[in-house]
């Protein structure tokens, strides 16, 4: 089992930044490829950004791509997102996600997911 931890949502006027932190337990977290991923009401989960196990590969969807950055530290077990230039638009509840499978990830079906961190971008 993979426990997932997420921190570091709340509210930001549009323009601004937050970096969001998921602490990861249970498990080697470095044989895992990680994601994030957000939800809002009535709608599907999105996938935001996916990367791999060592930090050398990284995935973003297409609406934040040159915004937001991904990345991990293998020895403090923690990813974390970083989210520039923030949006109405990107208000969501994210997850962060895992599994030993980046594709698995990638496909938007991890095998470990958190409980979420809501984030709200006020215009």
């Amino acid at each position: 089992q993979v426990q997932l931890v997420e921190s570091g949502g709340g509210l930001v006027q549009a323009g601004g930044s937050l970096r969001l932190s998921c602490a990861a337990s249970g498990r080697t977290f470095s044989n895992y490829a990680m994601g994030w991923f957000r939800q809002t009401p009535g709608k599907e989960r999105e996938f935001v950004a996916a990367i791999s196990w060592s930090g050398g590969s990284t995935y973003y969807a297409d609406s934040v791509k040159g915004r937001f950055t991904i990345s991990r530290d293998n020895a403090k077990n923690t990813v974390y997102l970083q989210m520039n230039s923030l949006k109405p638009e990107d208000t969501a509840v994210y997850y962060c996600a895992a599994d030993r499978s980046l594709q698995l990830v990638r496909a938007k079906v991890p095998g470990y997911w958190g409980q979420g961190t809501q984030v709200t971008v006020s215009s």
